[in-house]
């Protein structure tokens, strides 16, 4: 007993000091320069700055689309950089790329190069394709210093537009060594053009030229025939990827011109950033309380294993080089309730299992087997969802789904490793007796299935009164929704100050007040620029009385010299491609997840009523964004994902719950069956709902204006995730088995 007592205590103390360590990197790092500490964390736009640089295209009145078709192939290329990087148009013919977390707008535009045209060209002479290396040489340069204008000697095979990527890769020589090379994709037009080229030109070199400048010219050693084609050469990694940089940029359809580059602060701010991490220590705490009053001698192993869970995802977030940014930040706080949820399920059900006779050490084994199931479906249904959203999605959306299947994954192995190893030790120390763990009372089975009807109007009025208020709003003149300038556009101004104003300080605050006050909307950011005074103010469209009235408020106020204001209409910053591709990365998603509960628990019912419930917690979410009037902006898209995550969590608990009553009370009502299931999983339904949405409470009391516009939609999220789980999603499922019988 005493060996038992003493090997208990060991581990006790062994997950202690982890949790210590842990926290240490994440507050100190693991070296003098505070490398892997928590404050090195690269943050995104919103939340640390980062570099704005601003293009200009070189065509006189480029069309929309090919404007549009520039910024979001800009918008791919520059998340090399980081899944957070914006671009965004900026009048007719201007660009402006934002990328967080980097602070050497030289060191980008060196990098990023300047984006202008790539096109392939052949030698059309016949001596040319006998040159010696030399005389290529010597071409080379006299094709660099013509432009490849001479159109006798060199014939255009393709360009950009016919180019649908570039890449650095590696692949096996003759020798069976690997060497790097660049491979090129095209589009069906551009590979019926090479197959042409590159049979014609067998043994001979097709130039590749970026803003009149050759950068490569291989040989063709046989026609290319599937728009595929390999560049090889004595490559390393950089100049690889260096040559593939040049012909990905060069595949715009609009030359473009560096106008103008700085380094801009924190649209959110400093304090924005403060605030949500104090409100997330708080809420973390207040959730650990939680934990242990409810649940005792488990709450505590939860607790533990929680303070593991944030230490490490710090950590993580470091090691990884994860751009953490508010999206990424609703991402932990879902895995953060997902990890509350699975602990919470465990934990009931080892108090059924004691109030079925079994004694503590039994109940213990057999709780944490009976939960694995639920928790590890719920989990990896949502990281389903996580993976499409990172590979359809862009931006934000990015930034999203990785944070959020970090923390699925960590969350899943402190529930079912960490928690588990907790409770055995602390039971090891002598924690044996029931009254440590508690006992299920035995519950009368709630008619959730005969109330169905009351539950279904219940969401029919909500859903409808968004409908409502949006037909409301729109006949008003206000639009249906209050879109923010992140999509809408808007006017950007560039205001020089007399004196250095922190836009995250009191005078910051003080000057976003007149701002607001003057223009009539909060819908505003401001940026710092650093090195100079200036700062960047950007509002929803504004008229021309509305622009006038605010340069008078500059002028008077603070001594502005009106003819120094700079002023630029901005576009949306979420473009209509990236909305686009968040609605097919949302649908992919949703369709995956359906596929995903179909083969788990063998029946499509499951899945079409949890898609149902999904469609019914983002409508419930759209009414209070139509009838608060919410802006509508870039944290909307991570809001309504977050909830989508959540929600298909807290559904796949009470399937489960279902499948598993079905085998054991197989002579029972079908009704029976739902209500006792729905019944059994109650109290976790309301607790995990209760402590994730006590983590958005704290964030939205603490939290300033930006974040609380984040906050509220996030709440009504959680409680319109909660009442679809428990009262619209296992009654659809029993509705469906009825229809599906009598047809």
């Amino acid at each position: 007993m005493k060996n038992s007592k003493g090997k208990s205590l060991i581990g006790l103390i062994l997950i202690l000091v982890i949790i210590a360590a842990c926290g240490f990197v994440s507050w100190k790092g693991v070296d003098e320069s505070g490398q892997g500490s928590a404050k090195n964390i690269k943050l995104g736009l919103d939340l640390a700055g980062g570099v704005s640089i601003t293009y200009e295209a070189a065509e006189e009145d480029p069309s929309a689309e090919d404007m549009n078709d520039t910024v979001y192939k800009l918008q791919k290329r520059v998340e090399s950089y980081s899944t957070e990087a914006e671009v965004y148009q900026e009048g007719t013919n201007r660009i402006n790329v934002e990328i967080p977390g980097v602070y050497d707008a030289e060191k980008i535009l060196e990098e990023l190069g300047n984006p202008g045209t790539v096109q392939f060209y052949e030698v059309t002479t016949a001596s040319a394709a006998d040159m010696s290396d030399e005389e290529k040489a010597e071409a080379k340069k006299a094709a660099e210093a013509a432009g490849l204008s001479d159109s006798s000697t060199f014939n255009l095979v393709m360009d950009g537009n016919d180019l649908i990527d570039a890449q650095p890769m590696t692949q096996k020589d003759s020798y069976g060594n690997a060497q790097y090379v660049v491979e090129l994709t095209m589009n069906s037009e551009g590979a019926e053009k090479f197959k042409e080229a590159t049979a014609r030109n067998i043994g001979k070199p097709i130039y590749i030229v970026y803003d009149n400048e050759v950068i490569s010219y291989p040989k063709v050693n046989t026609t290319i025939e599937n728009g595929q084609a390999v560049i090889e050469g004595n490559f390393t990694y950089e100049s690889a990827n260096s040559l593939a940089t040049y012909i990905r940029l060069g595949a715009l359809k609009l030359n473009l011109n560096e106008i103008r580059s700085n380094v801009v602060g924190a649209k959110l701010g400093e304090e924005a950033l403060a605030t949500s991490l104090k409100a997330g220590a708080i809420g973390l705490a207040i959730i650990i309380v939680f934990m242990i009053v409810m649940y005792m001698i488990p709450g505590v192993a939860a607790g533990l294993a929680l303070l593991l869970y944030v230490a490490a995802m710090l950590c993580l977030l470091n090691g990884l080089d994860v751009t953490l940014t508010l999206p990424g930040i609703a991402g932990i706080i879902l895995s953060i309730g997902m990890a509350v949820d699975a602990n919470v399920i465990i934990f009931t059900r080892i108090r059924e299992e004691i109030a079925a006779g079994q004694n503590v050490r039994n109940a213990i084994q057999t709780g944490f087997k009976k939960a694995r199931s639920a928790i590890l479906d719920g989990n990896i249904t949502t990281l389903i969802a996580a993976a499409v959203l990172y590979l359809k999605g862009s931006g934000t959306i990015k930034g999203f789904s990785i944070t959020l299947a970090l923390g699925i994954v960590l969350s899943m192995f402190t529930a079912l490793v960490i928690t588990h190893f907790i409770v055995n030790r602390l039971y090891g120390l002598g924690f044996t007796s029931e009254k440590y763990y508690g006992k299920q009372k035995e519950k009368k089975a709630f008619p959730f299935v005969q109330k169905a009807k009351i539950f279904y109007i219940i969401s029919a009025v909500v859903i409808i009164a968004g409908f409502v208020g949006m037909g409301l709003n729109s006949s008003g003149g206000k639009g249906a929704m209050n879109y923010s300038l992140d999509f809408t556009g808007g006017t950007s101004m560039t205001v020089p100050f007399n004196e250095n104003i922190s836009v995250t300080g009191e005078e910051g605050a003080e000057l976003l007040k007149t701002i607001t006050e003057t223009i009539g909307t909060g819908d505003v950011q401001l940026q710092n620029v650093q090195g100079s005074n200036d700062i960047v103010v950007k509002t929803q469209v504004l008229d021309k009385e509305t622009r006038a009235a605010l340069k008078d408020t500059f002028v008077e106020k603070y001594g502005v010299d009106e003819k120094a204001i700079e002023e630029q209409s901005i576009s949306a910053v979420v473009s209509g491609e990236m909305q686009k591709d968040a609605i097919i990365a949302v649908v992919i998603a949703g369709i995956c997840m359906l596929i995903y509960i179909w083969f788990r628990f063998k029946d499509i019912k499951f899945g079409a009523s949890a898609v149902f419930a999904l469609l019914h917690d983002v409508l419930c979410v759209l009414t209070v964004y139509a009838l608060v009037r919410i802006p509508v902006g870039n944290t909307f898209i991570a809001c309504m994902l977050t909830i989508v995550g959540y929600s298909i969590n807290a559904t796949i608990v009470i399937f489960d719950r279902i499948r598993e009553n079905r085998q054991i009370m197989y002579r029972a009502p079908l009704e029976d069956i739902v209500n006792s299931s729905i019944t059994q999983t109650l109290s976790r339904s309301i607790n995990t709902s209760l402590t994730t949405f006590i983590s958005v409470f704290v964030l939205y009391i603490l939290g300033v204006a930006s974040i609380r516009e984040f906050a509220m939609p996030l709440m009504a999220g959680i409680i319109a995730g909660a009442w679809s789980s428990i009262f619209i999603t296992g009654t659809l499922w029993y509705l469906m088995k009825k229809i599906g019988k009598k047809n």
